[in-house]
């Protein structure tokens, strides 16, 4: 079991910055991919940015590429998403996840624990 909480939401204006924080229970942190997906009113949960347990490969979403960063650190069990240039579009409820499968999937099937989400509204 693995769980999953985040923290680090909150209102910034266009072409501000927010750092979003996952904290996860559990020794085997390191073993999981862990994934950012977002969701704004209205519309499906999508894939932001991922992070494989070992490596440390990462992947974005075309849509934050070269604007968010995903970094983990192992030893605090903590997965973090550094948010730059943000944009109104950027406006959901953000979620972290973990998946099994240590190749920093994309797909939400297969991320198997959520966190409860942390809003980020960003004003124009």
């Amino acid at each position: 079991q693995v769980q999953l909480v985040e923290s680090g939401g909150g209102l910034v204006q266009a072409g501000g910055s927010l750092s979003l924080s996952c904290a996860a229970s559990g020794r085997t942190f390191s073993w999981y991919s862990m994934g950012w997906f977002r969701q704004a009113p209205g519309k499906e949960r999508e894939f932001v940015a991922a992070i494989n347990g070992n490596s440390g490969r990462t992947s974005y979403a075309d849509s934050v590429k070269d604007r968010f960063t995903i970094s983990r650190d192992n030893a605090k069990n903590t997965v973090y998403l550094q948010m730059n240039s943000l944009k109104p579009e950027d406006t959901a409820v953000y979620y972290c996840a973990a998946s099994p499968y240590r190749n920093g999937p994309q797909s939400i099937d297969a991320y198997e624990y959520w966190g409860q989400g942390t809003q980020v509204t960003v004003s124009s």
